[in-house]
């Protein structure tokens, strides 16, 4: 909604200035269909020749994200929380074995199905079974885990960041794209160099509009997508940071209440639920 937003305030800046000033928006709309053909055609085509397959249903998915709003809320972090706190709960009072089943079948587990919002993402709870199943195994202290979870987190964040990438790559090459339709305008000008004053100068205005336009398109709409794009996938990776530090804890010893004390503190701001909110919910639940 706010990209949308963002956008139309640029359009209206730009354009409205410009008519505001006397000038002339239909050398802009006449020439638009055809440097827009131009600019799309050749940054798509170079988009699709510079990035693998995996990456390009990333950029997909993640605009698709951009114009939705955020999933990671205050409401789901405490269930988040709450879940990690029932399971640790469990293991600390019967034993971690008593877990085994959960961890196994998390789609038939009462303590999964309490907090639908986090079972039904299968990133989340796969994430979450493999390292309580490591923990049961009790093969692995804290730090050799902790060192296969960075590894983990580290591999989701070049993955998501491909896409980030590959979108600030695109931003960057709109504008030379700008410029290889304008030269292409110019050519095409000087094809015509027999022609009145007036013609040429209409040509060469229509040229310059491929060079707008690559800017335009570039600071306007692409590198606000990618900037956008970024802020999702490390809002998408705090989850994971919350779970590897409340499961770490746990491991070092500290009561459930505490190690998802130890897992709220790393949650921004705006997500981060207070201690009595989170104690509320944990005793409710």
């Amino acid at each position: 909604m706010f990209v949308i937003v963002g956008w139309l305030v640029v359009l209206a800046c730009v354009f409205g200035v410009f008519i505001a000033h006397g000038g002339n928006i239909g050398v802009i709309l006449k020439a638009l269909p055809f440097e827009m053909a131009t600019i799309f055609g050749a940054a798509i085509g170079a988009f699709i020749a510079g990035n693998l397959m995996k990456v390009l249903k990333g950029v997909g998915r993640g605009l698709g994200a951009c114009f939705k709003g955020s999933k990671y809320t205050k409401a789901r972090f405490m269930d988040l929380l709450g879940l990690l706190y029932d399971i640790l709960q469990k293991a600390r009072k019967e034993g971690l074995m008593a877990i085994e089943g959960d961890v196994e079948n998390p789609d038939a587990s009462p303590l999964f199905q309490k907090y639908p919002t986090i079972a039904s993402d299968h990133h989340t709870v796969e994430f979450i079974t493999d390292y309580l199943r490591l923990m049961v195994s009790g093969n692995l202290n804290a730090h050799e885990i902790e060192s296969i979870m960075d590894a983990e987190l580290e591999t989701h964040h070049a993955e998501e960041h491909a896409a980030v990438a590959a979108l600030q790559r695109l931003a960057g090459a709109l504008p030379a794209f700008g410029i290889v339709a304008a030269v292409l305008g110019v050519v095409n000008t000087m094809g015509s160099v027999g022609q009145p004053p007036a013609v040429l100068g209409g040509m060469i205005g229509s040229a310059l509009v491929g060079t707008f336009l690559g800017i335009l398109l570039a600071y306007a709409f692409a590198e606000p997508l990618a900037s956008l794009l970024e802020q999702k996938v490390e809002e998408s990776s705090k989850e994971f940071q919350c779970i590897k530090t409340t499961l770490l804890a746990s491991m070092q010893g500290y009561a459930p209440m505490t190690a998802i004390e130890f897992g709220r503190k790393v949650l921004f701001s705006d997500q981060r639920p207070t201690f009595s909110e989170l104690e509320a919910h944990v005793k409710k639940k």
